[in-house]
C-alpha cells in the first residue's frame, strides 16, 4: 500500500511539473538597453544586435518585465533578436528555457 500511494504522488508531481511549461509572447531586446527596445523597428534592432555583439545576453521583454534566459537558450533567443516572439518554455528559477521560439504573427509585428 505505501509503495501505491508513493508511486501515486511520484506520479502526480511529474505532472505537475509539466504543468510549469508556458507560452509567452514578448520582444526579444538585449540585457544592457533591456525594456528601452521593446517594439519593432530597424533603430532598436541596430542597437540590440551592436549590443549582442558587444557581449551582451538576450532577454526577453514582455509587459514591461524584462527576463532572462537560461545559457541553453540564450543562442536560440540571439537569432530573434529585434523580434516579437511566442516562446514555449518554462520557468528555470528566474530564467526562461526555452523549448521552441518562433516568430509571433499578427498586426505590428
Amino acid at each position: 500500500m505505501k509503495k501505491f500511494i508513493f508511486a501515486s504522488f511520484a506520479t502526480l508531481a511529474l505532472c505537475s511539473f509539466a504543468a510549469f511549461a508556458d507560452q509567452m509572447t514578448g520582444y526579444i531586446s538585449d540585457a544592457h538597453c533591456g525594456a528601452a527596445h521593446s517594439s519593432v523597428s530597424a533603430a532598436n534592432s541596430k542597437c540590440i544586435n551592436k549590443c549582442l555583439q558587444g557581449g551582451s545576453d538576450p532577454v526577453l521583454v514582455s509587459d514591461g518585465k524584462v527576463m532572462k534566459f537560461t545559457a541553453d537558450s540564450a543562442g536560440k533567443a540571439k537569432t530573434f533578436a529585434g523580434q516579437t516572439v511566442t516562446i514555449d518554455g518554462t520557468m528555470d528559477g528566474d530564467l526562461i528555457k526555452i523549448n521552441s521560439i518562433e516568430k509571433a504573427t499578427g498586426a505590428g509585428q
